[in-house]
């Protein structure tokens, strides 16, 4: 059987891929998006697990918008007037596919920082959208740009990462925040803020979501994978219950339901008193790392290659000046180094600047210094070719 015409114009995920392509090889990723599972709160997680026996109501059919413990205690922490502004999802993946189906018609056009997140970058071309890219600043979206692109009219929303955006790393300004929140909400666009990477903050201060900033229309997605563990798949979308209704009918026909025991041992970890040093570790430890690649680099490469420490997040985006990235991407994974080239992150035949992302919170600190060294062999075979 013929697939589905849209199924042309949707590129398989690059890093899906290099991850199958790593699995049991003596292979040093800096590729994925993965926090470390050595600092996985397994203790926690064990206790979570014998709590479900005491539970079995959740190894039954539950309730679309999510386990109601779980959807409370979010809504209390979060300081939101009703449980309806929540719906919990499998993964905030799973967000941003509710939003499109539910919102986006074949032709309809949105706004999006590029670099885009690959995840986002597949859902829109699965929906048959126009993509009007938005260029990044070292302090967050272009805002001249983005002005003018809502100046045109006919935009369904803006889809960013304020907070250590993936690929780049950046964190937006509050002088950003606020403009962009303005811009939106004079032109009457809504904001889909992306923040799975929020609390991941090794320096600097936390700055206001761009969507409590804002009067007009916003959706907020936030996810557990980077803070708890990814395969559990929980996260969530949070929003007016108006804006939700329609994500939870076809949530409704897309699962029913995201896994309830997944979502009862979330808020089992959520409710553990020794969470919070949890995220301390996780915050101490990949704060460390990113230090240690930033170094490494550096000596390794030095002008070979250009970034900006991140103040929190798991990527260092790398700009080349002497290489092309789906070249020397090719050229790490003969050396035993996976990292991901720059152009993932546009839609085909979109015009990028030669870059790679690189993941510092997966590996331990030796592990990254070879992970440079073997960079550094990787871009030097270059001027053998």
């Amino acid at each position: 059987m013929q697939s589905a015409r849209r199924m042309a114009t949707t590129r398989p995920s690059y890093i899906r891929d290099i991850l199958k392509a790593t699995q049991g090889r003596q292979i040093l990723s800096l590729a994925g998006g993965l926090p470390d599972a050595q600092l996985f709160p397994t203790g926690l997680l064990a206790r979570a697990a014998h709590e479900l026996a005491e539970t079995p109501g959740v190894y039954q059919y539950g309730l679309t918008s999510g386990l109601p413990g779980l959807v409370d205690h979010i809504a209390t922490q979060n300081n939101l007037a009703s449980p309806d502004q929540l719906l919990i999802t499998t993964g905030s993946q799973q967000g941003l596919d509710l939003i499109s189906r539910a919102y986006l018609n074949p032709g309809d056009r949105i706004l999006a920082e590029a670099p885009v997140y690959l995840g986002a970058l597949q859902i829109f071309q699965l929906a048959e959208i126009d993509i009007g890219l938005i260029p990044a600043t070292d302090t967050g979206p272009d805002i001249a740009q983005l002005e003018a692109e809502l100046a045109k009219g006919g935009v369904k929303f803006f889809y960013a990462v304020p907070d250590f955006h993936n690929p780049t790393g950046v964190c937006w300004s509050l002088a950003t925040r606020l403009a962009v929140a303005e811009l939106l909400d004079r032109y009457k666009v809504m904001l889909i803020e992306d923040a799975p990477y929020r609390q991941l903050r090794y320096r600097g201060d936390e700055l206001p979501l761009v969507s409590a900033l804002m009067k007009g229309e916003h959706l907020l997605l936030q996810s557990f994978s980077k803070i708890a563990t990814p395969g559990m798949r929980i996260g969530y979308v949070q929003g007016s219950a108006e804006l939700l209704s329609p994500l939870v009918v076809v949530k409704q026909a897309s699962d029913l339901h995201s896994s309830l025991p997944m979502q009862q041992m979330i808020l089992s970890l959520l409710k553990a008193p020794e969470f919070p040093q949890h995220l301390s570790n996780l915050r101490h430890h990949y704060g460390l790392r990113v230090q240690v690649l930033a170094e490494a680099l550096q000596h390794e490469l030095g002008s070979a290659l250009s970034f900006d420490v991140p103040q929190g997040g798991m990527f260092i985006w790398a700009r080349l000046t002497e290489d092309e990235a789906p070249a020397l991407a090719q050229r790490c994974l003969r050396n035993g180094l996976a990292v991901v080239p720059g152009q993932a992150f546009w839609p085909e035949g979109a015009p990028g600047y030669e870059a790679i992302r690189l993941n510092f919170s997966c590996l331990a600190p030796a592990q990254l210094k070879r992970a440079a060294q073997r960079l550094a062999a990787s871009m030097s075979e270059s001027s053998t070719d």
